[in-house]
């Protein structure tokens, strides 16, 4: 069993998400550039954070024609799980895999802090150890968090129990508080805050490994 990281021009968490996955979790990881195209022997997809290809156009805008992400739609559409972190939670909604935007924070400042979350539904396999309702902290760092989307499509992920996670004390502005969000059928998560940041005890916590672990579990 493994896990494929993908790498683009500008990420710089995909270290950590090996880091955590290898050295904390035990799991073998495979790092694919973003040319790449075979997904096959992995069991889960992981999209680090960072500023791929640059943030130059938009977060995310640029990555979503990446070769390797038009096999991440059939890995997903085949139910094959897929982690988007910070800048891969931006880049799920700009490849479609998740509704809704990122934008700019509210105060239009970098936040770089732990923050305080809510699990808002256990309903999907990544969250289903922490059980409903639990709290757990993780750190952030994100210039553009602000998650935004319609009102029918906020009413759909509501009727969907698709809202994974939801800020505390909201440092973003992010509408009815959204921290993460998954696909309708529960293999797609996207999450601003990084998990992966809190799996050891003396760097960050251990409040991530749940979570990552949820990548195999």
């Amino acid at each position: 069993m493994s896990i494929g990281v993908v790498v683009f021009p500008g990420s710089n968490c995909d270290r950590d998400v090996r880091w955590a996955a290898e050295g904390c979790l035990g799991m073998a990881t495979r790092c694919l550039w973003h040319e790449e195209t075979d997904l096959s022997g992995l069991d889960a997809v992981v999209l680090p954070g960072g500023f791929s290809y640059g943030d130059y156009l938009r977060c995310g805008a640029i990555a979503r024609f990446a070769p390797v992400l038009q096999s991440l739609l059939d890995f997903a559409d085949n139910g094959g799980r897929v982690l988007g972190i910070c800048n891969g939670f931006q880049v799920l909604t700009e490849l479609g895999l998740l509704p809704g935007a990122l934008t700019r924070n509210r105060d239009l400042h970098f936040i770089c802090e732990d923050t305080v979350l809510q699990v808002a539904s256990a309903r999907s396999p990544w969250l289903r150890a922490y059980g409903a309702k639990a709290y757990l902290n993780l750190p952030i760092a994100h210039g553009e968090g602000r998650f935004q989307c319609s009102g029918d499509t906020l009413k759909q992920l509501q009727d969907d129990d698709a809202i994974a996670l939801r800020y505390q004390n909201n440092p973003n502005g992010s509408i009815d508080d959204i921290a993460g969000i998954t696909n309708s059928a529960g293999n797609v998560l996207g999450l601003m805050p990084h998990p992966e940041r809190a799996c050891d005890p003396v760097t960050g916590g251990l409040d991530g490994r749940e979570l990552l672990q949820a990548l195999l579990n």
